[in-house]
């Protein structure tokens, strides 16, 4: 029985191999695109389960890529990791802020792509079977449907960036740590550096438009989140 589709886009058939044998080892079904305007194209007909992207590419880019799947309501929720030769720090916020779930520098180990495979679903499963709905005021989320509502408009955010936001929103008034909440969201298995955090919250509360407040800046320590009375 398989654990699910994984699409891999990349312009490197040998690594798409690699990646394919070894996810098909573990289980996996693997569907591959060999260019951007392919892959947009699989993701939309398919609507696998995650998606492996390949940051440089001819034509359309990794987070050109990335930005388009984020916009695209059928879409926006499924998983992405990032693969990359670029490890600097300003290169990984800019795949966060797009939308990116984890992010993989080459040269990788398989072993490395496969266990990073299995964290981002376990997240976005564990996400899935959340039954309740939060309700503060203008802003509502979902948690079994994957949605978030601020004054009746949809708010499309990423899977890391719904977690961050449930996590928060279920314990409203309490003050968490940055670590806290990378723990929470990410797991002790993602790939975590500086300002993860606060990026994603830069994002969340962009996102949030006027519900944004809610989300406070404890300053030396976190973030909490208010309600609306609170807030």
């Amino acid at each position: 029985m398989s654990k699910g589709t994984i699409l891999v886009i990349d312009d490197e058939k040998d690594l798409i191999d690699l990646v394919r044998y070894n996810l098909e080892k573990e289980g996996y079904d693997v569907i591959a695109a060999s260019d951007g305007q392919a892959g947009l194209d699989v993701a939309t007909r398919h609507r696998p389960d995650l998606v492996v992207l390949d940051l440089m590419m001819p034509g359309i880019d990794g987070l050109q890529i990335c930005q388009r799947l984020r916009a695209d309501q059928k879409v926006g929720r499924i998983p992405v990791i990032m693969l990359t030769a670029k490890a600097t720090e300003a290169d990984r916020i800019v795949g966060l802020e797009l939308g990116a779930d984890d992010y993989i520098t080459k040269p990788f180990s398989p072993r490395e792509v496969v266990a990073r495979v299995k964290a981002v679903l376990r997240r976005a499963s564990a996400q899935q079977e959340a039954p309740q709905v939060i309700r503060s005021g203008n802003l509502e989320i979902d948690l079994q449907g994957h949605e978030v509502t601020c004054r009746g408009q949809r708010v499309t955010l990423t899977a890391t960036e719904f977690k961050i936001l449930q996590f928060l929103a279920g314990r409203p008034g309490r003050v968490f740590s940055r670590d806290e909440i990378l723990d929470a969201a990410l797991g002790n298995d993602a790939a975590v550096f500086d300002r993860t955090v606060d990026v994603h919250i830069t994002a969340i509360r962009r996102k949030l438009g006027s519900g944004a407040d809610q989300i406070e800046t404890v300053r030396g320590f976190g973030y909490k989140f208010r309600t609306a009375l609170d807030a």
